[in-house]
């Protein structure tokens, strides 16, 4: 895969069968600096680690985006999560490995947002193979109302 380039799907999750199958947790808070049509620049808070994000929408018919993400100061990304406000978003990440290597991440929405569960696998082409647990529901990958960007607006 080209570098900075991002291929993943999204799916609603149906059960917490998954924090039983977690190796690992996360707490974020991400707050978005841009959200213009076609790109956002966001900051993360994951635990006591920081990193900001740029992203486009879809750069060609399929599901790959542009991503470029970086990890910065701890401090600086407290000061711009203060010029992200009111566009912050708390969640748990939860990791579970897939049976071909990938992992899937399973984030639970906290604040207004709390009851929606999203899990994303990240892949290296659009056609690769990857095996759904039962917890998996329906696919919303390119949907809009799922960004992360767009669910701070509702």
């Amino acid at each position: 895969m080209p570098k900075n380039i991002e291929i993943e799907r999204k799916f609603l999750v149906k059960s917490d069968a998954y924090k039983d199958l977690a190796v690992r947790k996360y707490s974020i808070i991400q707050g978005y600096i841009c959200r213009e049509p076609g790109k956002t620049v966001r900051v993360r808070i994951r635990d006591k680690k920081a990193f900001l994000t740029i992203k486009s929408s879809k750069l060609y018919a399929g599901i790959a985006r542009f991503e470029w993400e970086r990890e910065i100061d701890y401090e600086d990304a407290k000061q711009l999560m203060v010029i992200a406000q009111p566009a912050i978003i708390e969640k748990t990440r939860w990791l579970v490995p897939e049976d071909n290597g990938l992992m899937w991440e399973i984030d639970e929405f906290h604040g207004k947002h709390s009851g929606l569960v999203l899990a994303e696998i990240e892949l290296e082409n659009e056609t690769q193979p990857f095996n759904k647990p039962a917890f998996i529901g329906e696919e919303v990958t390119g949907n809009p109302r799922y960004y992360n960007a767009n669910l701070v607006d509702n």
